[in-house]
């Protein structure tokens, strides 16, 4: 039995990027059209990284990175 070990992509967000309380979402806007799942919001605030539950896409806050939060 053989088994592939698909690279995990990282995808490094500014607080820029960030929507609403913290998150992002997934697919972002640089996935290709024909190769998404249904849109999906991925906490980035709590822990400073998310991973999407469909695809295994990792969302990490680039360091020294800072969310602003009302």
């Amino acid at each position: 039995m053989s088994s592939t070990n698909k690279q995990q992509e990282v995808v490094e967000v500014t607080a820029h990027d960030v929507q609403g309380p913290g998150v992002v979402f997934c697919p972002n806007p640089k996935m290709t059209l024909w190769s998404t799942h249904p849109k999906v919001f991925i906490d980035v605030a709590t822990t400073g990284e998310g991973k999407c539950p469909y695809c295994g896409t990792v969302y990490r806050l680039k360091a020294g990175e800072k969310l602003h939060t009302h």
